[in-house]
């Protein structure tokens, strides 16, 4: 898929804004972007999309993860005319709480500002600028949905409706080129709070034990890390290193995909900016690896206490579908690739008993 295709399936998802518990619009075009598509995306009972795709013959099944929410506020009730009091759900200092700062009431898109914090805990009165004439029953922060400007891609919610919209491209485009794969898409809920979706879904005969999980997130952008410079082999996160073989069959999918498409670039780091879903699947016995892209302004967080857009390099961002669909079709390969390295270092220790035994190493 190329850069237009993938921006304009990033745009109609970053449209749609959500808060932890509160995605039905995401949802909605989610299933209206597979609908299009022939894909056909199944909710589970915790509200997650899986959305499988079997093309060909045998191959490995891999699982692709990104979710559908961001950090945002729940309205926990009315307390008047134009008045509500909300809850903020998700990671953001306490700093860039400031009155006045202005929000979008949902449903509806109603006008309103930050007012007084109430309580010790991430409450806040929340005024509308009109009479609220529906039940609102989340707030986002009053930004921009979707910018495409010098080449970044700008919105409230890079995170993590850019890793949704690689999913779904990955897939558009394995359907559309009739690739042998065995893939199924994770798209979940809630996993601002505390990986509610995945932890839900994990163990289920929805994400069968066998599967090999590659987790996808936008990720605070972090030494040696360049935004730009290619999607990101994530080798672990805050919490956990991610499973060194399916690191290493990613690396080796990375490597052959950059000799066959010049253009393609990727980058490999410890990711420690925050801890994502990889590390959920993991401890519940999957085996797990990671990709990710650089991300500006983590979780709307701007320099001088500012709320302001996310953004990520459009390119970047649009070489992890590729990625993903590389990742899928040659799944059947992953023990071969995994083997590499092994059969490698056999050959040099060979190698080396045979020279040490000889006292000429150093010839």
């Amino acid at each position: 898929m190329g850069i237009e295709e993938f921006a304009e399936l990033a745009a109609r998802l970053m449209s749609q804004p959500a808060a932890p518990g509160h995605e039905e619009l995401v949802q909605s075009e989610v299933r209206r972007i597979c609908t299009e598509n022939n894909l056909d995306p199944v909710q589970d009972r915790f509200g997650n999309f899986v959305i499988r795709l079997r093309q060909g013959g045998p191959q490995r099944l891999v699982a692709f993860s990104a979710h559908m929410d961001h950090p945002g506020f729940e309205i926990i009730r009315r307390l008047g005319p134009r008045k509500c009091l909300a809850r903020f759900l998700g990671g953001v200092g306490d700093d860039y709480f400031r009155a006045g700062i202005p929000l979008r009431l949902m449903p509806g898109n109603v006008p309103a500002v930050l007012g007084r914090r109430v309580g010790k805990q991430r409450t806040f009165e929340v005024t509308s600028r009109s009479i609220l004439d529906r039940v609102s029953k989340f707030a986002v922060w009053e930004l921009s949905d979707f910018v495409r400007r010098r080449g970044r891609i700008y919105g409230r919610a890079c995170d993590d409706l850019i890793g949704v919209a690689a999913i779904l491209a990955a897939l558009i485009d394995l359907r559309r080129n009739r690739v042998r794969c065995n893939v199924i898409g994770v798209v979940s809920r809630a996993e601002e709070v505390g990986f509610f979706g995945a932890l839900s879904l994990a163990g289920t005969r929805e994400l069968p034990r066998e599967a090999l999980v590659v987790s996808l997130e936008t990720s605070r952008e972090l030494p040696p890390v360049k935004m730009g410079k290619g999607m990101i082999i994530r080798v672990g996160d805050r919490a956990s290193i991610f499973n060194s073989d399916a690191t290493r069959y990613l690396t080796e999918v990375g490597a052959e995909a950059s000799s066959r498409r010049k253009s393609f670039r990727w980058q490999r780091a410890l990711m420690a900016g925050g801890t994502c879903e990889a590390t959920a699947y993991q401890e519940f016995g999957y085996q797990t690896c990671a990709v990710c892209v650089a991300l500006g302004n983590y979780h709307n967080c701007a320099s001088s206490l500012r709320i302001a857009e996310e953004f990520v390099d459009a390119q970047d961002a649009c070489d992890m579908a590729y990625f993903l669909t590389e990742v899928a079709r040659r799944a059947g390969d992953f023990d071969q690739f995994v083997g590499r390295l092994p059969a490698r270092l056999r050959k040099l220790r060979t190698q080396a008993v045979r020279a040490l035994r000889k006292g000429d190493a150093g010839t």
